[in-house]
């Protein structure tokens, strides 16, 4: 169940990162993402039972707005993260990877950016989801389906601090 967690977390961790469509660093997501955001949400098990989480990530953002690097920690009565990833933004293609070393939980990202909308899949060991990311202006809302884990759905909206 643990491992599960950290996969969902770590989907979380890539949805944070995602970018708008536009490939210009004067305009790059990117830029707009860099400090704290603190929020929090739901996790709904497969059982039916949901859990509030908590999270608070901090970003880093390369000079030119193109690269995203992020630390992320959540907390939920069941699970405790520490994520760490990177995603890169070319031309409205969005491919990262994140890591979550306590649970030995890695994976990948691949995806589509169109406006303030993110569309995008995830892959990890025997894991995979889709994922959903709005951003409007200091709020961002996150959806995270999940296949095959304990973990049926997860719903986060983050506010910038």
């Amino acid at each position: 169940m643990i491992r599960s967690g950290c996969a969902v977390a770590g989907l979380f961790l890539v949805a944070l990162l995602a970018p708008n469509q536009d490939a210009n660093a004067a305009t790059s997501p990117f830029l707009a993402m860099a400090g704290t955001w603190l929020g929090g949400g739901t996790i709904t098990m497969a059982t039916g039972l949901r859990e509030r989480v908590r999270c608070r990530a901090a970003y880093g953002v390369a000079e030119r707005g193109e690269n995203l690097r992020l630390n992320l920690r959540c907390a939920s009565d069941s699970y405790n993260f520490d994520l760490a990833g990177a995603v890169d933004y070319r031309g409205g293609a969005i491919s990262g990877s994140w890591s979550e070393a306590a649970h030995n939980v890695a994976g990948t990202i691949s995806g589509r950016a169109s406006g303030d909308h993110i569309v995008a899949a995830a892959n990890g060991n025997n894991f995979a989801a889709s994922l959903s990311l709005t951003t409007h202006g200091n709020r961002q809302s996150v959806a995270i389906q999940p296949q095959g884990t304990s973990v049926t759905e997860v719903s986060i909206t983050l506010n910038k601090q």
